[in-house]
């Protein structure tokens, strides 16, 4: 190795100008979004609204941002990666500007919030498949593993202090101050998104046609067990997870251990997703996507104390566990993923990812409500607790998963 090489294997991700202007944009992004759902909810009800106004105004942001990741991906693979950003970004900044203005000056309705909510919608669902496969194109592969870790670390942190900071500030400005002040996030990172110089990711051009595009990505996404497995075994977990259990983790604490515990338990899980994200950085086994898709089991815990003996010492221990694997899951997953997709091709299989994962989502809330009515709280709970460990177990014998090897792709990445 020569010097020069040395050198350039010695430099941390930060050194990369064009890493720095990307994670510190989705830090805008995410501490400004961290504020945005308490901003949005108080507004909604002191409106006058009812539970039902607010899931209306919910609902047609996360309509809109699932039904454009597919459109995103393609978009991200066809143009300039950054110039996506940037649109999106500027197209998030107004929409939510407005919606601030709206709710300062008293004019806002429900009917309104879920139009501008959709438009906010359509423009995150277009952004996350670019922002996630432009990673790799801002550092070299060395770094690539440390940059995924801390952009995680970013987003991790970053919801946690702009959640925390969104409470405070609508209880002191109120909340057209805090949806404002999403607004100067997303306005802020779009000269950054422009800054972020990157390597080229061999763009596809615009000679195909969308759906020839999104059937491309499909195939490339369908031609790897290993990719589609995981986003299966995700499908089940985050609907059990992230739909049934944050529908009845708040029943159940009312019933139970309070909402003070919840919201403790929560924290936990947060603290867990930083820890995890750090050990990453550093511990890099063989085998290390096999061993992240094992470690997701661990949030079959909370969902199973949830239902058998609620209390807040051990939910924010469970919590607190399952997020170490969740957090170092994320790293490895997205590690593994842009080391052995071809470039062109990756912001197409982020989207198909995020679509299969997210999807289910607003599922399991659906679904929980009614289920926990006709079958009781607790019967719901375990079958949901013992939904992860199955689809977990699935994935982890899945013959692909278990040879994948990204210590072989340290060094280079696949073209």
């Amino acid at each position: 190795m020569s010097e020069k090489t040395a050198a350039l294997s010695s430099k941390r991700a930060f050194h990369y100008a064009s890493f720095r202007n990307l994670f510190f944009a989705r830090l805008l992004t995410v501490l400004g979004n961290g504020i945005a759902p308490i901003a949005l909810a108080f507004a909604v009800l002191d409106m006058g609204g009812t539970a039902a106004d607010l899931g209306i105004v919910i609902a047609a942001r996360s309509i809109f941002n699932v039904a454009f990741l597919l459109i995103g991906g393609v978009l991200a693979d066809r143009y300039s990666r950054s110039k996506v950003l940037l649109f999106s970004s500027t197209i998030a900044a107004v929409s939510q500007g407005v919606v601030a203005c709206l709710v300062l000056d008293g004019s806002a309705t429900i009917t309104l919030l879920a139009l501008l909510g959709a438009i906010n919608g359509a423009a995150a669902g277009t952004s996350l498949p670019a922002s996630q496969s432009m990673v790799p194109l801002t550092v070299p592969p060395h770094s690539l593993r440390e940059a995924n870790a801390f952009i995680q670390l970013g987003i991790y942190g970053g919801t946690v202090i702009g959640a925390s900071l969104g409470g405070v500030l609508i209880s002191v400005m109120g909340p057209g101050w805090g949806l404002a002040i999403d607004a100067l996030g997303f306005a802020a990172s779009a000269p950054l998104y422009l800054m972020t110089r990157t390597l080229s990711a061999k763009p596809i051009g615009t000679q195909s046609n969308l759906f020839q595009d999104l059937k491309d990505g499909w195939a490339e996404f369908i031609s790897r067990s290993w990719v589609w497995a995981i986003v299966v075994q995700f499908t089940i977990v985050n609907a059990a997870f992230s739909g049934v259990m944050m529908v009845l983790g708040p029943v159940v604490a009312d019933a139970t251990f309070g909402r003070a515990g919840w919201g403790m338990a929560i924290a936990a899980q947060s603290a867990g997703l930083i820890v995890g994200s750090f050990i990453a950085l550093r511990w890099r086994p063989k085998r290390d996507l096999l061993i992240g898709t094992i470690l997701v089991v661990f949030c079959a815990g909370p969902i199973a104390i949830l239902g058998l003996m609620p209390s807040t010492p051990m939910l924010m221990t469970a919590f607190f566990i399952a997020g170490v694997g969740f957090g170092l899951f994320g790293v490895v997953w997205a590690h593994s993923l842009q080391t052995h997709i071809p470039p062109e091709k990756l912001a197409r299989v982020y989207a198909y990812d995020a679509l299969g994962s997210f999807v289910a989502i607003p599922i399991g809330e659906l679904a929980a409500g009614p289920l926990a009515m006709h079958y009781g709280t607790t019967r719901v709970l375990l079958a949901s607790a013992i939904a992860v460990v199955l689809a977990t177990l699935a994935a982890s014998f899945t013959p692909s998963i278990r040879r994948l090897d990204n210590s072989a792709r340290s060094t280079h990445v696949s073209t």
